[in-house]
């Protein structure tokens, strides 16, 4: 089975970068907020950065049907998906494909509760960045998406290869999902905190700091049956001063908006609580951008 149209829901940053490129090839309708719908309906979509240009897609701020042979593309942040889920969970049809792009740990777990057995559910990782500038504006810095080995997945990922997305089905998925948090519980408080640019925390002077946070996420990983090591940090710090955006908690943040953090460090600290492994470093920056949120609200 191929798709016939793809829905995206949560259409932000990283949304609207999917569906634009998606566009070339296929029909695509965004579902995301009224002012950022309403400029792309008026004007397109227009990306700079990679993949540069103006898109044209159909634009809606609610689904009300959910035709067959679908790719329904969630972007919502985690934190959000039950309630995005509740106006449109009968839509949802036995081929209907979900696949679900959220940052954090406990996200498959979530889609199989809040489906209940319908559709295809789909999990992958993303590994690129976008900047929202302004409605029907964005900056993408492209990379890659992390998707599984099964069947679903592999029709997902010849279906993105084919509009010039560039995916990897992993051997290994769980640990790809874990070293993507694990460099999330890095970059995104951090950035936040110090409204920094992510190119930006290469810093030296933050290099201890980063260096607990890694290690108690191993530690707290291996309890979990995930194997990874220091050779992640090393990984980070070499891809940092090439990152152009600013992460999405800190858009999150400087917006006023709820951020995933209980999904990242936050859920690091639950797990090490469950394994009593002390995770000091995680908790404090969990706890410094949930005082960032409060004082936003």
């Amino acid at each position: 089975m191929t798709f016939d149209q793809v829905i995206v829901l949560g259409a932000g940053a990283i949304g609207s970068t999917y569906g634009a490129l998606l566009s070339q090839k296929h029909k695509v309708t965004l579902i995301g907020r009224p002012a950022h719908m309403k400029a792309i309906r008026e004007k397109g979509l227009t990306i700079i950065g990679d993949a540069a240009g103006t898109y044209t897609m159909e634009t809606a701020t609610e689904i009300t049907e959910i035709p067959p042979k679908t790719l329904l593309l969630v972007t919502v942040k985690a934190h959000n998906l039950r309630e995005a889920f509740k106006p449109i969970r009968d839509l949802i049809q036995k081929d209907t494909t979900v696949l679900f792009l959220q940052n954090g740990l406990g996200i498959e777990e979530l889609a199989q509760e809040i489906l209940n057995g319908r559709g295809k559910i789909v999990c992958g990782v993303v590994v690129f960045g976008a900047d929202f500038l302004e409605p029907g504006h964005i900056r993408a810095n492209l990379g890659f998406t992390f998707l599984d080995i099964d069947a679903n997945s592999k029709e997902v990922g010849k279906f993105f290869t084919e509009s010039g997305l560039v995916v990897v089905n992993s051997e290994d998925f769980q640990a790809d999902v874990w070293r993507k948090v694990v460099i999330n519980c890095v970059v995104n408080p951090l950035s936040a905190i110090l409204q920094a640019p992510t190119k930006s925390l290469v810093s030296p002077q933050l290099a201890n700091i980063k260096r607990s946070v890694v290690e108690e996420c191993i530690a707290v990983g291996q309890a979990e049956g995930i194997y990874l090591d220091l050779g992640i940090l090393e990984i980070m710090e070499s891809n940092l001063p090439s990152f152009k955006n600013r992460s999405s908690m800190l858009q999150d943040v400087l917006n006023g908006r709820k951020t995933e953090i209980d999904f990242l460090n936050g859920r690091i600290v639950e797990l090490g609580r469950e394994h009593q492994i002390p995770t000091p470093v995680n908790e404090t920056l969990a706890q410094l951008i949930r005082y960032l949120e409060a004082e936003k609200q």
